[in-house]
């Protein structure tokens, strides 16, 4: 029935109650940010001893969570909230969702005991199950163009397991391997999803801009990603991986000058998203001068991990948190402060050990607190924004 002229359709009224599962960035968002924060007073009792014999320690432990439990949870939350967008069908809510929380849950724990074996387990059906949740969807949808996001998520579960068999003595493969492939993974991940969304939310959201995309430079951004992962997987060092990481910068930096980084200055929401990309073609700079023992391979890593992974997550966690809870899509000082602390961790743990290889210890102890209160932060904030209902009534 038509309403009569000058009445508007009635808004639903805001419900009440927990909405922490009801749609997967919530759970995940908020656990990673946690996660996040703690994870600098993690690193510290294990040097204590405080935790007696982990299964998993020191930079193994650091590397296999920030990658498999921090990465991958925020991955599968920002997917299961996409694909429902992309498929117009349900993704994990309620107690499934809150089982596959559950399950990130113990693998973080348990990589913290003794119990090796259980802690390989859980941990590589995360990803796994995870995967089969999403494509359940895409496959009821016949939403092919997603179909390689359930790939990917294998391939991260593989990869993973790889570094379990590894550490396990079960597989004769260097355990570094495994997580070499599932960073080389998660970059493949952002670079396919900075295109998407960089390019939209610039033009959407900054009067006047035109962020373009090229196909060619597309091709040669993506494809030259994926050419690094065969290279890696292959165990291809030296100049020919250096040659290939060049060419990935080039094409990683034209691609981000046609999103016209400089326009999105003054709308913190779009800028954190064009910094954090920045930090890719640096990490391909960096991946290229190690390999030709011009620079330490780990500049290269946390280029990518503090700088992209991280500047990334908490530009899309503010942003998704924000649009499908009902609230406006603007970025308050409390995000932005946000923002800078996890970049500036960032260029503290990449950019003064390079001027001074002296100083890496106090800069990275640095950049962990810059990035565990950037993180703690966001919990804090958005801990009442992710556990209620939308304001605007809506489900979801």
């Amino acid at each position: 029935m038509a309403l009569p002229i000058g009445m508007e359709e009635p808004r639903p009224a805001p419900s009440r109650g927990l909405a922490l599962f009801a749609l997967g960035f919530r759970p995940f968002y908020l656990l990673a940010s946690v996660f996040a924060a703690l994870s600098v007073p993690l690193w510290a009792l294990q040097f204590s001893g405080a935790l007696g014999r982990p299964y998993l320690a020191g930079p193994l432990w650091h590397a296999h969570e920030m990658l498999f439990g921090f990465a991958l949870a925020v991955i599968v939350g920002f997917l299961f909230t996409a694909g429902r967008n992309w498929t117009n069908l349900p993704t994990p809510t309620g107690w499934r969702l809150g089982a596959l929380a559950a399950l990130w849950v113990a693998g973080r724990i348990l990589v913290l005991t003794p119990f090796a074996a259980t802690a390989a387990v859980v941990n590589v059906a995360f990803p796994l199950a995870a995967a089969a949740s999403l494509g359940i969807a895409f496959w009821k949808a016949r939403n092919q163009r997603n179909y390689f996001f359930v790939a990917l998520l294998l391939l991260l579960g593989a990869a993973m397991l790889l570094f379990h068999l590894s550490q396990l003595g079960v597989f004769p493969v260097p355990a570094g391997l495994g997580i070499r492939i599932a960073l080389d993974v998660v970059l493949f991940i952002l670079a396919v999803m900075g295109g998407r969304v960089i390019p939209m939310f610039t033009n959407n959201g900054v009067a006047g801009a035109q962020a373009t995309r090229r196909p060619a430079v597309e091709k040669a951004a993506l494809g030259s990603v994926l050419a690094l992962l065969a290279a890696d997987a292959t165990g291809l060092g030296g100049w020919p991986l250096a040659t290939i990481a060049a060419f990935a910068c080039l094409a990683h930096t034209w691609r981000w000058a046609l999103w016209q980084p400089w326009t999105a200055l003054r709308v913190p929401l779009v800028w954190v998203l064009h910094m954090a990309y920045l930090w890719i073609p640096v990490h391909l700079l960096l991946r290229c001068l190690g390999d030709l023992g011009l620079a330490a391979s780990s500049l290269a890593t946390h280029a990518l991990t503090v700088g992209a992974v991280g500047g990334l997550i908490i530009g899309m966690m503010t942003r998704t948190a924000r649009g499908h809870t009902g609230r406006p899509l603007r970025a308050d000082r409390c995000d932005t402060a946000c923002y800078l602390l996890v970049l500036l961790a960032a260029a503290v743990r990449v950019a003064v050990p390079l001027a001074s290889p002296a100083q890496t210890v106090h800069a990275s102890l640095l950049s962990a607190a810059l990035w565990s209160v950037g993180f703690a932060l966001y919990a804090v904030r958005y801990w009442p924004v992710l556990s209620r209902p939308r304001a605007d009534g809506h489900p979801g």
